[in-house]
């Protein structure tokens, strides 16, 4: 089973889109396909039209002592498409910081819920939340790639700092350290900002930097609208077109 995370510490550059985009690419090459909603805000959940407000069985109950193989199994939610399952979010996931206080293995919680049920999915994709606390920790520890969605305009590049550092941070304290991929999103190649920052990427983190762009896209919001992957809806849009890209160098072991 191959973990990666989706994080950055600012909002809106794009995180559950990709986590939704590669899980149906995944899910369309008939890879069993699992989305983990770590975020309170319940986006990705809410993508696929399930209420973060009002669920009972959710990834908060990971959290809630001691998880066995069947209630793990309990929480995950086929979709209404093939190989592709939900983890879904609760809003009492913004609860959790000071509920665990400093308990003792609280990083390593989503990591020990996930081995539980690893022999039933071949790859597993976490939508983090934007801030740096115990859910994105959970998170940076279960996977084996973080991915790092940034929009392409300046202040964008600034918050990724912030996400660089943390994972410097979380690397500390992981052997090997974790690897990860920088992925422009939100490219509008009409406009010069776009160029300029997407330039500054390529200069600045040549190496981690994933070659390619996720353009902007009116597409994206059709196929959240109707709750799919945009794969599945307009393969050939070029967002969809796009992401197949990003997924083939990252199934490759690339940037």
């Amino acid at each position: 089973m191959i973990v990666w995370a989706i994080a950055n510490q600012k909002g809106g550059v794009g995180k559950t889109t990709t986590a939704v985009t590669l899980a149906g690419l995944l899910a369309q090459r008939g890879l069993r396909t699992l989305m983990v909603d770590m975020d309170p805000h319940g986006s990705l959940t809410s993508y696929f039209g399930l209420d973060p407000d009002s669920l009972e069985n959710s990834v908060y109950q990971l959290f809630q002592g001691d998880v066995g193989r069947e209630s793990a199994n309990a929480l995950v939610r086929q979709t209404r498409f093939d190989y592709l399952s939900l983890m879904p979010a609760s809003t009492a996931l913004v609860t959790l910081d000071r509920q665990l206080g400093a308990q003792g293995g609280k990083g390593l919680i989503l990591h020990k819920g996930l081995s539980l049920i690893a022999d039933r999915f071949d790859h597993v994709l976490i939508d983090c939340p934007p801030l740096l606390g115990v859910l994105m920790v959970n998170a940076l520890a279960a996977c084996h790639r973080l991915l790092v969605p940034v929009q392409t305009e300046f202040l964008a590049l600034k918050g990724l700092e912030r996400m660089l550092h943390t994972i410097e941070m979380i690397g500390k304290a992981r052997k090997p350290e974790l690897p990860y991929t920088i992925i422009p999103t939100l490219f509008d190649r009409r406009t010069r900002a776009s160029w300029d920052s997407l330039n500054a990427l390529r200069e600045q983190y040549p190496k981690r930097l994933w070659n390619g762009a996720i353009p902007v896209d009116s597409t994206f919001r059709e196929a959240s609208s109707r709750g799919m992957p945009l794969s599945l809806l307009h393969p050939r849009a070029r967002g969809a077109l796009a992401y197949e890209a990003l997924l083939n160098t990252l199934v490759k072991g690339g940037a």
